[in-house]
């Protein structure tokens, strides 16, 4: 391992693109941005991680991502620093209708369930990762859709880490890419033409409430955790083992008695020890708190 030194890869100029990140740099960032915001970047996302960094280094006007880390370890204005941070790890791949079983399983199996349990107490869904805003709505969708959006208590809350993430799903308008999935008769019903992309219902939109949360901080967590069910799909993939268990710890701790977690296609909490048993849903893969009996 070397020191803190870190050379130019090769080519010409000064900046970020030609720096190499020596193994100390690259460690204690790969470290702090676990510990603040929960990705993990394994050894051999070294490079990547480079690169994602290098244009918030050029803006400046640094050529040392180990000053990069003091900043963010030491600077007054860190909290300034690791929104940007934030912002330029998020990754915008979603569309409205992704893993729509859930959607339905929620719509169909969950909510009516909770309605005979518990009379007029409010259904309370946290999308916990909801990056521009195609999950939470696909959700109102669907609860729309079943005829419990408009006619029962319904509370649904979303967030992402990322401000920039949250700011465009406050603005409710969405490109064509983000429809691959909806079926088009849902698109028309809940969407209207605006230029070249589509607005969102005001209505279906105004039924979530919007605010970004960091996943890894337990005070931002915790009021949002006390819901019936909570989605938080394609963002634990980015998290250690370690990570992710504290996280469903959150999640438990805030959950109603039986209340339903959906994560995406490729996450499980199979192989870690939680308070979540993996069960079917109308077809549909949960993980309900409550059923893990311990020794």
């Amino acid at each position: 391992m070397r020191d803190f030194d870190e050379g130019r890869r090769g080519g010409s100029g000064y900046g970020p693109e030609v720096l190499g990140i020596s193994d100390s740099a690259f460690v204690l960032l790969r470290d702090l941005i676990a510990q603040r915001i929960g990705v993990h970047f394994g050894d051999d996302k070294r490079d990547l991680l480079a690169d994602k960094l290098s244009d918030l280094l050029a803006a400046r006007g640094m050529t040392s991502y180990l000053d990069y880390y003091f900043l963010l370890r030491y600077d007054a204005g860190a909290d300034r620093h690791w929104a940007e941070l934030t912002d330029r790890l998020s990754v915008p791949e979603t569309f409205f209708w992704r893993q729509p079983e859930q959607f339905l399983a929620l719509a169909d199996v969950v909510a009516p369930r909770h309605f005979e349990r518990r009379g007029s107490a409010p259904l309370r869904i946290w999308s916990a990762a909801c990056c521009t805003g195609e999950e939470p709505l696909s959700i109102a969708i669907a609860l729309a859709e079943a005829g419990l959006l408009h006619r029962r208590p319904v509370e649904i809350v979303a967030s992402d880490a990322s401000r920039a993430m949250v700011d465009r799903a406050r603005a409710g308008l969405y490109g064509e890419r983000s429809f691959r999935n909806l079926p088009v008769a849902l698109r028309d019903r809940y969407f209207r033409r605006e230029g070249a992309a589509w607005r969102v219902d005001p209505h279906l939109h105004g039924r979530i409430r919007w605010t970004t949360a960091n996943l890894v901080a337990p005070e931002e967590v915790r009021p949002l955790a006390r819901a019936d069910v909570i989605f938080c799909r394609n963002v634990l993939i980015y998290f250690s083992d370690e990570t992710i268990t504290r996280v469903a710890r959150q999640f438990a701790e805030g959950l109603a008695d039986d209340g339903h977690l959906f994560l995406g296609a490729s996450e499980s909490l199979t192989r870690l020890e939680t308070d979540f048993e993996l069960a079917d849903v109308a077809g549909a893969f949960a993980y309900v708190k409550g059923r893990v009996q311990r020794n």
